[in-house]
């Protein structure tokens, strides 16, 4: 394992005091996967007060040292550096309820959640793996350290870790882990939401359709809105697909943007609560979007999710069945009024919708290039779109008459619109004499 300048200049500082040090958990597991680590943390037999004293010649974060870390601030980044230590579980969903300190790499290792992160490394050890990780990765199998029901009693973050795990490295949960995450999900409740956010939205991006039906028990513990749609028949020829695997498609098939991952995951969430039946027997989900968009709001606060997210997440939704179409005063109204980057979202996430019904009607799908061609013409065009980019301003308006206030906004506004309609150039003259007119 090469490790870079700055981890070895720590690990070789302790050594040369006396203490073992190694490279532990995550970094270790990708470097023998075959990826190039980007986080290095350290584990050693000495002290949090010892690894203070060592580096203080350094700047050190010493807010984790009652929990045994101590920060070692490099150009690279501060390398965290944690005494070999077990713990509690997590009453309050964020801490440990206790820490002790251990004399031994086997018993920190023990403490730690599947097998693939308890491995150490150090250039005078080499690889210390207790729980087999290795061979576990080589047989591509997630398994708990341990009893997997202790496991993830101590800290059920662990069920939502278990499940990214699976679905970066390939790692199949072996029969005893699997079974394990399915029975204590419930668990999950208890955790701190900001966490649980954290988790999902690192998660998100990674996760493909069918892994996320296969988890679907799991993900909806903490999105319990979303488990009254897991088998449910839309009752629709436009769906050949129950709802939650509709909607594990289109997540799946928008880019893997974080905001966009949200709105795909949560964009019917209002469809079960507006379902209705006619006569026929076919299933209705009259104004899905808007009930969607609250519902969805409700589950992003609850989990603590930054305002911006949260906010385009639900503008997002609530438009989504708002279909664009290869129209050109059509888009540019839209543009005008949402503005480039949710035009952009929002064509991806209807494009995913739309794709995502299983009935293989794949002309249905045609429109998307028209309107991609369309909206990159009127890109291209610099467009006047926002009042910013009117060829005159209020006091241009002040200069024939206009005072300060509301009949000023608006006439802005009327311009605005015959220019994005293109009934009136963005010219000064024009503008001019039309505001005069009206």
């Amino acid at each position: 394992m090469q490790l870079p300048a700055h981890i070895r200049y720590c690990i070789d500082t302790l050594e040369q005091a006396g203490y073992e040090a190694f490279a532990v958990g995550g970094c270790v597991r990708d470097w023998l996967l075959g990826i190039e680590p980007h986080d290095y943390d350290l584990c050693t037999a000495a002290t949090p007060e010892t690894v203070a004293a060592l580096f203080s010649h350094r700047t050190l974060v010493t807010a984790g040292m009652k929990h045994g870390t101590v920060g070692v601030v490099f150009p690279e980044g501060v390398v965290e550096i944690t005494t070999y230590r077990t713990e509690g579980g997590y009453t309050d969903g964020r801490h440990p309820d206790w820490v002790k300190f251990v004399p031994t790499i086997e018993e920190d290792l023990s403490r730690r959640d599947f097998t693939v992160n308890a491995m150490a490394w150090s250039p005078k050890s080499g690889l210390v793996d207790p729980f087999g990780g290795e061979s576990d990765l080589k047989s591509h199998t997630l398994r708990a350290v341990g009893n997997p029901d202790v496991r993830f009693q101590e800290d059920p973050l662990r069920i939502l870790r278990g499940v990214r795990f699976s679905v970066r490295f390939g790692l199949a949960p072996e029969s005893e882990t699997d079974s394990a995450m399915l029975r204590q999900a419930g668990l999950m409740e208890v955790l701190a939401r900001e966490r649980v956010f954290d988790e999902l939205c690192k998660l998100l991006p990674l996760i493909s359709s069918s892994e996320l039906v296969r988890f679907a028990p799991i993900l909806t513990q903490p999105i319990p809105e979303l488990a009254s749609a897991i088998g449910f028949d839309q009752r629709s020829p436009h769906h050949a697909y129950d709802l939650f695997t509709h909607v594990a498609h289109v997540t799946a098939a928008v880019p893997a943007d974080v905001t966009l991952r949200w709105a795909a995951l949560l964009h019917d969430v209002g469809k079960v609560p507006s379902f209705t039946t006619d006569e026929n027997g076919r299933g209705h989900f009259y104004g899905h979007a808007k009930v969607g968009a609250q519902i969805a709001d409700g589950i992003l606060r609850r989990l603590k999710a930054p305002t911006a997210l949260r906010e385009q997440v639900v503008k997002l939704i609530d438009l989504h069945m708002t279909r664009l179409e290869p129209e050109r005063k059509l888009l540019r109204r839209r543009l005008s009024r949402l503005g480039s980057d949710t035009v952009d979202q929002l064509l991806l996430l209807q494009e995913a919708d739309m794709g995502s019904k299983g009935t293989g009607r794949e002309e249905e799908m045609g429109i998307f290039p028209e309107i991609r061609k369309i909206l990159q013409e009127i890109y291209e065009e610099n467009a006047c779109l926002n009042i910013k980019d009117l060829a005159i301003n209020g006091q241009d308006l002040m200069t024939i008459g206009y005072t300060p206030g509301k009949a000023l906004g608006d006439c802005l506004n009327r311009l605005l619109e015959q220019v994005v309609d293109e009934s009136l150039p963005n010219d000064r003259a024009a503008l001019l004499e039309a505001a005069k007119l009206s």
